[in-house]
């Protein structure tokens, strides 16, 4: 494979524009048309207008913040959101940056591309990346909203929460992250559901029906793509059963049943165990079991309280 061109700009060192003094060149690249100095402005917009995104996905939930560290954490998140957002603004970013610097360059009116970003960029500053929105159990049965889903899976997660000793919001978070809330659940070939709420693989000792599809993992800190045969059910009762067991009989999650009823201790031992390569696995899961969704979906299941 022939190797890609190498851009010139995205090589050389980023300018840092609460330096007075690079900011000073920043300025006058700019005035100056400078095709190079304009990529950089926009490339640092974009990086801002991502920071704005993943702090606002970060204030919808301030329970989740109280249960993470209380506030004495914002500094740190603030941090990350700061080198996560440069991260993403990077190499092809959200298509911002292009989309700046071409106008900034005199280019006349937008064409399909251009708009096609800006469509992306309107529905992610209306909905921000949280974690925490949106759901199927079978096709013809779909879930509409949050609160369906964690009504029809809760009777489940009650029963698998006894066998576990831990609280049941605990696995309907779990299910959420999983799934997108229901809506990204795994399919088979003929599209059906797998009723794969935990994202638990196929490995050579399992008998049961199987689907492949593409997954995500991290390898050493980085997010990567990869195909992977899952687990495959027939039935969301199924599913929480096989979870059941699956943890319970697996020596390795051994000290994540030693929780003493401590939801978020028990999502800790599952990552510290390698149930997920999610470095924010148990975070994710903690946030979610005691977000304003959760919260708010359970206040609507009459008569439960997880």
């Amino acid at each position: 494979m022939a190797s890609s061109p190498i851009n010139a700009a995205a090589t050389s060192s980023p300018i840092d524009a609460t330096d007075f003094g690079q900011f000073a060149k920043l300025r006058a690249g700019a005035k100056g048309n400078d095709a190079n100095t304009i990529r950089e402005v926009a490339r640092q917009f974009e990086s801002l207008f991502t920071q704005m995104l993943l702090k606002a996905s970060h204030s919808e939930d301030s329970a989740s913040n109280d249960l993470l560290g209380g506030s004495g954490s914002d500094t740190y998140r603030d941090l990350y959101d700061q080198q996560m957002a440069g991260h993403l603004s990077s190499g092809k970013g959200l298509g911002l940056a292009d989309l700046l610097t071409r106008q900034l360059l005199g280019k006349a009116a937008p064409d399909a591309a251009d708009a096609s970003i800006i469509q992306k960029l309107q529905r992610a500053s209306q909905t921000p990346a949280a974690i925490d929105d949106a759901p199927p159990l079978k096709s013809a049965e779909r879930p509409t909203s949050a609160d369906a889903f964690v009504d029809a899976i809760t009777p489940h997660a009650e029963k698998a929460a006894k066998e576990l000793g831990i609280p049941a919001r605990v696995l309907v978070a779990q299910a959420a992250l999983e799934t997108g809330w229901g809506q990204k659940q795994i399919k088979n070939a003929d599209g059906s559901d797998s009723h794969n709420l935990f994202g638990i693989k196929a490995s050579r000792s399992w008998e049961g029906s199987t689907t492949s599809t593409l997954t995500h993992e991290y390898e050493a800190g980085e997010k990567r793509v990869e195909r992977a045969d899952f687990r495959s059910y027939a039935s969301v009762g199924e599913a929480f059963d096989d979870y059941v067991s699956f943890v319970k009989d697996n020596p390795r999650y051994a000290a994540a049943l030693r929780n003493g009823g401590d939801g978020v201790q028990y999502a800790q031992g599952l990552q510290k165990a390698g149930y997920a390569t999610d470095p924010a696995y148990a975070a994710k899961i903690a946030k979610i079991a005691y977000g304003q969704t959760m919260n708010a979906s359970l206040n609507d299941v009459a008569g439960r309280s997880l």
